[in-house]
């Protein structure tokens, strides 16, 4: 078996940096314009230039997600966009519509093409026209398949298949979902999704305006939209024997925290499968990482079968959120071992703590003194991003987080 690629979002540079320091393989972002995520940072072109220089630096590829369904109007500028990314250097791109995937080939035959899981690829059959369409280099599958079914199609194709193993999912078949459309006028199929799955929802009847019953009997009625998060790190092995050739991780939008602690556990559990030299990874250890984000409870999704059963959260649409981030390392001085922290969430004298990167698991302490950048004492550090040092007993170093627990 080959070594998968560990594919990680990147909403902005700053989470770019981070996802390409915890070990991804490959990054996914979009520029402002042609992608399904809107309301992320999303890249200007310049940023484009800086960051994929940045990861190419590190050995990390770069993928450019241009997989809007587009209307003829949204088409303007496409075209000169494509050839900008060809410049940059991107390594693919990222496509739903096959109108782009035709401007694609016409304008930057150099570039290449991953077909999105929007596109909703769900056979074989699908898979073998892309790849004899030509310049498609790779499938993104459609998140409702059985890992028997994609077992199946890469038997069949030997594509390049990509696939989600963690992050949110969602309720319409692949993301292609009208329901934000409908009662919002925001186009998830254009990147604004609002969401909608996630609300709570009534039942009114028509004769009976403005009655309005529970679908269960629940006061606050029932979110009967609202799927739980994927996880698949228990079973990263049944993957691997299915040939999938990239782990994908979802959450453009979400923090550094969410993508340095799910790429962190997923790196190690795969470098462990795949050096003879290494222990087994504590599976048990990783998993519990995971519960430290904020996060829906966590399904295998489709893999194993339909999730009838327990797929959705029908009591609440609000995320688990056992820890809270609070802030980066930006510097650490090994002869006095005072740390300089860029905070992110408040903390205060008398907590406890956690640090965590890279190259390690994790170590806790309690804060017993800090000051502020002017070394003047202070008692807690209430503003964002403000610079806060403090002693810290083990060696620290930058992109290094901190965490505490939720009080």
């Amino acid at each position: 078996m080959r070594k998968p690629e560990l594919l990680a979002p990147a909403g902005d540079m700053e989470k770019l940096r981070f996802a390409v320091k915890y070990g991804a393989d490959a990054v996914y972002l979009a520029g402002k314009r042609f992608g399904l995520r809107a309301f992320a940072g999303n890249f200007t072109d310049e940023e484009l230039q800086t960051g994929i220089a940045f990861a190419h630096a590190h050995q990390v590829k770069v993928y450019v997600t241009v997989n809007i369904f587009p209307h003829n109007d949204d088409l303007l500028g496409l075209e000169d966009y494509l050839r900008a990314l060809a410049q940059y250097g991107a390594d693919a791109i990222i496509c739903a519509d096959l109108g782009v995937v035709r401007i694609a080939r016409q304008v930057a035959p150099e570039l290449p093409i991953h077909i999105s899981t929007q596109a909703n690829t769900t056979n074989w059959s699908s898979v073998l026209f892309y790849k004899e369409l030509g310049g498609i280099e790779r499938v993104v599958l459609a998140r409702e398949l059985s890992l028997a079914e994609i077992d199946e199609i890469k038997t069949k194709t030997q594509m390049e298949l990509e696939c989600f193993v963690h992050g949110a999912m969602c309720i319409s078949y692949s993301g292609r979902c009208l329901l934000s459309n409908y009662m919002t006028e925001r186009d998830s199929n254009k990147g604004q999704c609002a969401q909608a799955c996630r609300w709570n929802y009534h039942l009114m009847e028509e004769k009976r305006p403005n009655e309005f019953y529970p679908i269960q009997e629940d006061e606050r009625g029932t979110y009967v939209f609202n799927s739980q998060d994927l996880c698949l790190l228990a079973h990263l092995d049944k993957l691997l024997q299915a040939g999938i050739d990239s782990f994908k991780i979802e959450g453009r939008m979400k923090s550094i925290f969410y993508v340095s602690t799910v790429l962190r556990a997923y790196r190690q559990v795969i470098d462990a499968y795949f050096d003879p030299k290494q222990q087994a990874a504590d599976l048990s250890y990783w998993l519990s990482e995971l519960e430290k984000v904020s996060h829906r409870p966590y399904t295998t999704g489709f893999y194993f079968g339909k999730p009838e059963n327990g797929a959705l959260n029908h009591e609440s649409s609000g995320y688990i959120k056992p820890y809270d981030f609070i802030g980066v390392v930006i510097d650490y001085d090994e002869a006095t071992q005072i740390a300089t922290i860029e905070q992110r969430n408040y903390f205060k004298v008398g907590q406890t703590v956690e640090f965590f990167g890279p190259t390690y698991t994790q170590f806790a302490q309690i804060i017993t003194a800090m000051t502020d950048n002017n070394n003047q004492s202070i008692e807690s550090a209430p503003h964002a991003q403000q610079l806060v040092k403090l002693k810290v007993h083990q060696p620290v170093a930058p992109y290094d987080l901190v965490r505490k627990v939720s009080e």
